[in-house]
């Protein structure tokens, strides 16, 4: 919780003289990781501990760590790394780590040695006079799930850290780099302190070798509650907790043992969990192209009969419809109004549109179309032969059909400009996904050969900042791609980037006149909001003809978490929201890089380095075939518009899909709303 401190903490030390540039304790001032879910925090021995310890027992354990002795002498007057225990409570401890320098050394410190030479460890407690005091800079608080080896008991811990920097130091912009730069490296998955030794320890390192713009860190561990079971809460979906109480028994076992209390990662499974929900969500990712339960079970490993009575639930829910060819597609909310055709029918001259949009999910499409008005929906399918080598008596019996690659299109306005939307019938970085993208938007463009300027709306991963609430995307935040200023002074400008092994594309519009209307957008945030207005009337619209939910999720599932490796998460509190409306942080814009990459997006340490090097804000399924035929037909101006919905890709949970699609629909809806009018039709 990156927090702006109103009351006061305990004044740091007086600085001393402003001291050369700061090095890393290993040589690199950026740690890895950035997860989603729970994690328990064990030693290196396969066990679980949290340090319950008396303060005098802790101390003497940094005392044996540190490699020195206890000696009455004094050291040079040089600036020393000091800890000395503020407070300790039943549920809490409080510690100080500083920056001193050291007159004289008595008996009631500990002066280490070694590697260790200039940590110093004060053995009895001073109490913080708060009184007149300089707030902290700053904060950030973390929690980790613990057991006890000694107990068993399990407990989640409250973790917070509260910065001071030197005088010199007073850019906050700086402030909150340097402090997330020495989270990252703190709780880095390499060597993640798995202890309340190894935790302060690691501090008093960093400290020791690097980050001297900090003057000092105060820590403090609080216990939020104690008990017998694992957290209730299943952790997110990948991460498993398999060590209760016996941490020596197989992970087979305790997983069998704990099986309620564990959510698994589908590409962990065989084959996935054959549920209405999962045959639904493939339905809707096709559409418009029909499938038929044959695909779907052969694709999937699943059992056709098992399939065909999951889709009769969905049939008799009202959900989806049958057609030709034993292929099944959603029934859309607008279903009677959708008009079915071989060919699209020509449109005349003033009613051509010159705004595309280009989603690529079922609720992206529903978004984008809810902000349209005097709609009109033309689907065609196509149908190819699985078989080519069929004969026509073969051909003609239609068992060996299937419907190939159909295309949705909606015509519409917005103010004094008429668009077409469209839907991607599939996305990923498969061979075939990638060919029917761009064979989708190449078959777009050729059709309305009008279109001037290019939208891609939907929904992404946010990349987070730990300590920076300015900097911080966070669920149901959009990001529109904008090129990064101060990069492009020294690297040619791109605003979306698409690394596929060690090949790298990058994509800047000709014709950027979008991202200046979305950077005037931002500018006046704080003063004018369409996209609230247009976001709520969006709203209540889809509320009366769909079965699905836009609203805005409760802000407490949004949560923000941390690889530290081996599968295993700490949960990091958001900075804190300047802007709250009621409790609920409010939708905010952030312009910067989008990016994706195969295989990069999914891996948490891969994505993070990814989103690091390009000064990305967002990662999104892979969408460079898309823009790769916008810029082959010769269209200047594009930009991506998306709504965050996860801290990955955007499709790793449907809870924020729904609203993240919409709030960039009504972000598209605002920079549309400033465009001039057309002068082509």
């Amino acid at each position: 919780m990156a927090e702006r401190r109103s009351h006061t903490q305990m004044a740091p030390p007086p600085p001393p003289p402003k001291p050369n540039k700061s090095q890393t304790a290993n040589g690199n001032g950026n740690g890895n990781g950035n997860g989603n879910g729970n994690g328990i925090l064990p030693n290196g021995n396969n066990s679980y501990t949290k340090i319950v310890a008396g303060q005098d027992q802790e101390q003497a354990k940094l005392t044996q760590n540190s490699g020195g002795t206890q000696r009455s002498q004094s050291p040079p007057r040089t600036e020393q790394v000091v800890m000395t225990p503020r407070g300790k409570t039943a549920n809490s401890t409080v510690i100080l780590i500083e920056r001193k320098l050291i007159d004289e050394i008595n008996d009631r410190v500990h002066v280490a040695g070694g590697d260790h030479t200039g940590i110093i460890i004060n053995k009895d407690t001073v109490a913080g006079q708060k009184s007149g005091s300089k707030a902290a800079a700053l904060s950030l608080e973390f929690r980790v799930f613990l057991v006890s080896a000694n107990t068993g008991k399990h407990s989640q811990e409250s973790r917070t850290l509260r910065f001071w920097f030197r005088d010199w130091l007073t850019n906050d912009e700086k402030q909150a780099h340097i402090a997330q730069d020495f989270f990252k490296e703190l709780v880095s998955p390499q060597d993640f302190p798995r202890d309340y030794v190894g935790f302060i320890k690691k501090i008093m390192k960093l400290m020791q070798h690097g980050y001297s713009e900090i003057q000092s860190i105060e820590i403090e561990l609080r216990i939020l509650e104690e008990t017998s079971a694992p957290p209730s809460r299943p952790p997110r979906d990948g991460y498993i907790i398999y060590c209760y109480g016996d941490c020596n028994r197989k992970f087979e076992e305790a997983l069998m043992a704990q099986r309620k209390t564990v959510s698994l990662e589908e590409s962990q499974f065989e084959s996935p969990p054959l549920t209405q929900e999962k045959v639904l969500e493939l339905i809707e990712q096709a559409y418009p192209n029909p499938v038929s339960p044959e695909d779907l079970a052969k694709d999937y490993g699943w059992s056709e009969q098992d399939v065909l009575l999951v889709i009769q639930s969905l049939q008799e829910r009202g959900l989806i419809k049958s057609m030709e060819y034993n292929a099944y597609t959603r029934i859309h909310h607008e279903d009677k109004e959708i008009k079915v055709v071989k060919q699209m029918p020509t449109i005349a001259s003033n009613k051509q549109p010159t705004i595309a949009i280009i989603t690529a999910q079922y609720c992206e499409k529903l978004a984008v179309d809810a902000m349209l008005e005097n709609k009109e929906t033309f689907v065609r399918y196509t149908t190819v032969d699985s078989d080519p080598n069929l004969t026509n008596s073969l051909r003609k019996s239609k068992k060996k059909r299937r419907f190939g690659e159909s295309n949705v299109y909606t015509l519409g306005n917005i103010g004094a400009h008429r668009i077409v939307s469209t839907k991607l019938p599939s996305v990923g970085s498969t061979r075939e996904a990638m060919t029917a993208t761009g064979n989708t938007t190449t078959r777009l463009l050729g059709t309305f050969q009008k279109v001037d300027f290019v939208f891609i709306v939907g929904v992404a991963g946010g990349v987070p900042h730990y300590t920076d609430y300015k900097k911080h995307v966070r669920l149901g935040d959009v990001v529109i791609s904008y090129v990064d200023k101060q990069r492009a002074l020294k690297e040619k400008p791109y605003v979306y980037v698409y690394k596929s092994g060690e090949d790298v594309k990058t994509y800047f519009p000709i014709n950027d006149s979008l991202q200046l209307i979305a950077e005037s957008l931002q500018a006046n945030m704080l003063v004018k909001r369409p996209w609230e207005t247009y976001l709520n009337q969006a709203q209540q619209t889809l509320a009366q003809k769909t079965e699905s939910d836009f609203n805005r999720p409760d802000a407490r599932t949004d949560k923000l978490f941390m690889n530290i490796g081996n599968n295993e998460v700490i949960e990091v509190a958001h900075p804190i929201a300047a802007d709250e409306l009621d409790g609920v942080p409010r939708l905010r814009l952030h312009l910067g890089p989008i990016g994706s990459g195969r295989d990069l997006v999914r891996s948490d340490e891969l994505r993070t380095d990814f989103a690091r090097k390009y000064g990305l804000l967002a990662t999104d399924v892979e969408m460079s075939s898309v823009l790769d035929s916008i810029i082959g037909n010769c269209r200047e101006s594009f930009i991506l518009v998306k709504g965050i919905a996860d801290y990955k890709d955007g499709m790793s949970t449907r809870k924020w899909q729904n609203f993240a699609a919409l709030s960039a629909a009504a972000v598209v809806k605002s920079v549309i709303c400033g465009m001039d009018a057309p002068t082509n039709v």
